[in-house]
């Protein structure tokens, strides 16, 4: 059972958006069993439309395409459908109470002619009611090729996709189950941990496959495979990974879907009612945004400060200025104070601190680009560790907050 998804527009191929659609859509699909083979992104025009669905027809058995059913000229998709299929529009009556109904309900006055043609779908189209807009789905088949068009809004989309397309597609296919398992690793490279469970996944059944997914700063290990039996493909899987965690212990997380280090930071600081502050310099609020992501945050993270510039170091935090100018701003013994003093600022338990020089430029620092100092504070104790991360800003930032995840992490976890 496989399914290629096709995104239509202009604004996803010169970059001024992202196509968050195909992802979605993917992971839903592959909840109930269906590979999606290829995704494709096409622009506003006929000719490229008509042939990325010829060429789809030839291995997908399920092609859903998103985007192209605005009111605008330039969106063509419906037509194009009917090109493809032999079709003519038609105007669908319930169709356009809905987008009455719609315009009604916020307010926006009377729906214009062109509003209104939004109704308009191909007459062999089974419609796909959509009463979050305006913009119809359509179902549609060819040769024992189902396709299905969808609008590009993905709040749209995702309302459509769940409720109707993927009913129908249950109904229709036969599917085989598809299951996955991701364990989260922290602190240690891709290689490292390849060649630390090397016999390990050497030992693995021919259907079972073993991803490795990179990023900065963590690994994820992803188990999967396909078959008719549910609980015994599940069995193989999570019997696999027990064992994998018990060897990763030491930087294991916990799976994907079930936890975050965010999420363990939270439930080990609950479980022994303490509290967490931040002094984030060079980090800027990265590591705030992701703990107040977390739900029920507030239990244990008090607040942050960001002393961006090196005189609030001194002025708000309280870091002594003969520190600054005696180690650097950043340096391990600044990391150090700041990390105590947003303790004794906030009242907190804990505390993490980060300096450094994410660049482009070196700014007040006198190391080079990619150096950061992260300290945690626990009361009156404090430990710190000094790093290069690279010289790209995104990469600098992002890798210094999860260390500092890592590193908190390990702290709060002692006994």
């Amino acid at each position: 059972m496989l399914a290629e998804i096709i995104t239509i527009g202009d604004e996803i191929l010169i970059g001024q958006i992202v196509d968050t659609n195909s992802a979605f859509i993917s992971k839903e699909l592959n909840k109930i069993g269906v590979k999606v083979y290829q995704i494709t992104s096409v622009q506003d025009d006929r000719e490229h439309i008509l042939q990325a669905f010829e060429d789809a027809k030839k291995h997908a058995d399920l092609i859903i395409v998103t985007g192209g059913l605005g009111p605008t000229k330039d969106d063509i998709t419906k037509r194009t459908f009917c090109d493809y299929f032999e079709d003519t529009l038609v105007e669908d009556s319930e169709i356009v109470e809905n987008i009455k109904r719609l315009f009604n309900n916020y307010q926006l006055g009377e729906p214009l002619p062109s509003n209104i043609q939004q109704a308009l779908v191909p007459s062999k189209a089974k419609v796909l009611m959509n009463y979050y807009g305006t913009a119809p789905g359509m179902w549609m088949e060819k040769d024992k090729t189902v396709f299905v068009s969808l609008p590009g809004v993905p709040y749209e989309m995702k309302n459509l996709l769940k409720d109707q397309v993927l009913p129908l597609v249950i109904e229709r296919f036969n599917r085989p189950f598809i299951y996955h398992k991701t364990l989260l690793t922290y602190g240690m490279g891709e290689s490292a941990v390849a060649d630390r469970i090397a016999d390990w996944e050497n030992n693995l059944p021919e259907n079972i496959r073993l991803a490795y997914l990179p990023s900065l700063g963590k690994v994820r290990l992803r188990l999967s495979s396909s078959g008719a039996d549910e609980n015994a493909l599940k069995e193989s899987i999570d019997s696999r990974m027990e064992v994998l965690s018990n060897m990763l212990s030491d930087i294991a997380i916990g799976f994907e879907d079930e936890t975050t280090i965010v999420g363990k930071i939270a439930h080990i600081l609950n479980e022994k009612q303490r509290t967490l502050s931040l002094a984030e310099s060079c980090t800027g609020g990265t590591i705030a945004s992701q703990i107040t992501a977390e739900p029920g945050a507030s239990s244990f993270f008090l607040g942050s400060i960001i002393p961006y510039k090196t005189e609030l170091k001194t002025k708000v935090l309280g870091v002594p200025a003969s520190l600054i100018e005696e180690y650097s701003v950043v340096s391990v013994e600044v990391a150090e104070s700041m990390a105590l003093n947003s303790c004794r600022l906030f009242d907190t338990d804990y505390a993490i601190a980060t300096t450094g020089i994410a660049g482009p430029t070196k700014g007040d620092g006198a190391d080079e680009v990619g150096t950061v100092c992260i300290a945690i504070a626990s009361g009156n104790e404090v430990f710190s560790e000094k790093f290069n991360f690279g010289n790209d800003r995104y990469r600098v930032i992002t890798k210094a907050a999860n260390k500092s995840f890592e590193m908190l992490l390990k702290e709060i976890s002692k006994n």
